[in-house]
């Protein structure tokens, strides 16, 4: 979901807008007053307009409020604004400004704008090469926002067992196919319903999160092991699935046995109010997946400490 921000003390371009997105269910628009400005801020919206003509205050200082923020550093800004003068545009551009229209408005033009900026932003945020899945920053940006909007949301913190003893065997380039593979698997049952607001992070190496808005997260749990545990095998020879286990030599030579790789899911419920800040929920989910590790085989261990 793209949610855009209208900075705008008028009606008419929020709902020539919202006409000219009529098709793309996946924008939205919100409308504003500068003095409301630190409520978008809050929420990190995909994209910020700003209607110069309509506003009181300088258009170069609230840009550089947004700029100042360290959640929306790189928020794009649209501009838009009947002030032809070549320097007055200049000035707004310098100010990290994405784009500058002039009025009348082209809303054909305008639309893929708008469409082709949050495309390349969200390519841009996946930093992931490996999954195509969001970082740490935008994990932190999707923690804070639902923790500032006090809604109920659930974090599953994921991540597999004996991977180590997966890539000392077969290799780091098949060890790479497992973590793409199970990405996927919870990236298919985290998005299960046709439109939601979940979301799916990569941490890095074999290390995930999702953040769920649904209270049934327990059924999402059980699926995902159960995908993964009914495909996992694939990634094993025949002789490593009849045997159970991987052999695995350590630095004194001595052969080692692996239980074949699984996966391990701790679920922290983040109710209104339980917690302040994003490293309050991390040593949670920290605490409840590490319980979770200690038991074999695919589990997922839920915290509901109050």
């Amino acid at each position: 979901m793209q949610i855009i921000y209208l900075i705008d003390n008028e009606e008419k371009l929020k709902k020539d807008l919202i006409q000219a997105f009529r098709e793309d269910r996946l924008y939205r628009f919100r409308q504003i007053k500068k003095e409301n400005l630190d409520i978008a801020l809050k929420d990190i919206p995909s994209l910020i307009i700003i209607n110069e003509d309509t506003i009181d205050d300088n258009v170069l200082d609230l840009c550089r409020k947004i700029r100042n923020n360290d959640d929306n550093a790189i928020t794009p800004i649209i501009v838009v604004s009947s002030n032809t003068e070549r320097e007055h545009r200049i000035q707004v551009l310098k100010e990290a400004v994405t784009y500058y229209i002039k009025k009348p408005i082209d809303f054909e033009y305008l639309y893929y704008t708008i469409k082709n900026i949050t495309n390349l932003l969200y390519i841009n945020r996946k930093v992931s090469p490996l999954t195509n899945l969001p970082g740490n920053v935008q994990i932190q940006a999707e923690m804070k926002k639902r923790l500032w909007k006090k809604e109920y949301f659930v974090m599953l913190y994921l991540d597999l067992d004996n991977f180590k003893a997966y890539n000392d065997v077969y290799g780091f380039v098949q060890g790479d196919e497992i973590i793409k593979f199970t990405a996927r698997t919870i990236i298919k049952n985290v998005h299960s319903k046709e439109e939601d607001n979940n979301f799916v992070g990569h941490i890095g190496g074999d290390d995930f999160i999702a953040i769920l808005e649904d209270h049934d997260f327990e059924k999402v749990c059980q699926n995902i092991i159960l995908d993964f545990d009914s495909n996992i095998k694939k990634y094993f020879s025949e002789n490593d699935i009849r045997r159970g286990y991987l052999e695995v030599p350590n630095r004194k030579g001595i052969i080692e046995e692996f239980p074949l790789t699984s996966i391990s899911i701790g679920a922290v419920e983040v109710p209104p109010g339980r917690f302040h800040n994003t490293l309050e929920i991390g040593e949670a989910g920290a605490q409840v997946k590490h319980l979770s590790k200690t038991i074999s085989g695919s589990t997922y261990v839920i915290d509901r400490r109050k």
